[in-house]
């Protein structure tokens, strides 16, 4: 059976296993919307007191906000296997099953436990992103939903390069490390608010060391049609998300070295 179809139907299984429950599947995706809606709370709070942040309205960031929530939902949904990878594989010994499959491991760990429950996530960004189009004027063009949907596979492509990490690290420590979090739920934060609010050791982290910046800052400044307060050419915006790309290629380089040290539990 050719790869990817082997990929959809073991997500179609694991869809179907989640379904036998609806009532459950029904209560973890609400429960998903109702807790990231506590984030957005968080920035309305903060807009409704001073009104704007050295200039960007609560649209703006809207913008920002549905686009990198959306991104990390859909990651984080195919990258369950890689964030289980040390607790239910490694330690388990079901790793060495993966491995006699005649299948691409990393496409076996993604198609392994796609949870429902992080459309919860996905459509709370897409009705930010819905709120962010009318109170921030966005006029959608062909070019613009083009580079919206570019930016979304850009940074779907970034949160799964670092669930790749955490998987990677697994086969060192067995135990994921808590900066994987770091990186994954401190990202989204971050990435929530337009880059030239930070620090400037911080927007390079952000840009060039994991470049959230790039899938997610750029192209939307590029969408709203707004300069860059820190300079950057409007160009910059359209070719960013390839980035994401970049990131993710490295992570795998940085995974087939794991997978070589690894060498089964011994048990």
């Amino acid at each position: 059976m050719h790869s990817l179809a082997l990929f959809t139907r073991l997500v179609a299984a694991s869809l179907r296993g989640q379904a036998r429950y609806p009532g459950s599947a029904i209560m973890l995706t609400l429960g998903q919307f109702l807790a990231t809606g506590i984030e957005l709370v968080a920035v309305w709070a903060l807009f409704d007191r001073f009104g704007s942040v050295q200039g960007w309205t609560l649209g703006e960031v809207a913008l920002f906000y549905g686009l990198v929530n959306m991104m990390f939902a859909v990651a984080d949904a195919l990258g369950r296997g890689f964030d289980v990878l040390g607790t239910d594989f490694l330690r388990t010994g079901s790793f060495d099953r993966l491995l006699l499959r005649p299948r691409p491991l990393a496409l076996q760990l993604m198609a392994h436990d796609v949870r429902l429950s992080r459309l919860g996530r996905l459509l709370q960004g897409a009705a930010v992103l819905a709120y962010a189009t009318v109170q921030g004027g966005i006029a959608w063009t062909p070019a613009t939903v083009a580079l919206a949907l570019f930016a979304m596979a850009g940074g779907v492509a970034l949160f799964l390069g670092i669930l790749v990490l955490q998987g990677t690290l697994s086969f060192w420590t067995v135990e994921s490390l808590e900066i994987a979090n770091v990186l994954t739920y401190g990202g989204v934060q971050a990435a929530q608010y337009p880059l030239a609010l930070y620090a400037q050791w911080f927007r390079r982290a952000l840009t060039f060391a994991v470049p959230l910046a790039c899938v997610a800052y750029y192209p939307g400044l590029a969408i709203l049609g707004h300069a860059d307060p820190l300079g950057a050419p409007a160009w910059v915006g359209w070719v960013s998300p390839l980035a994401g790309f970049a990131f993710l290629a490295a992570a795998f380089g940085a995974w087939r070295v794991g997978v070589r040290h690894y060498a089964s539990t011994g048990s």
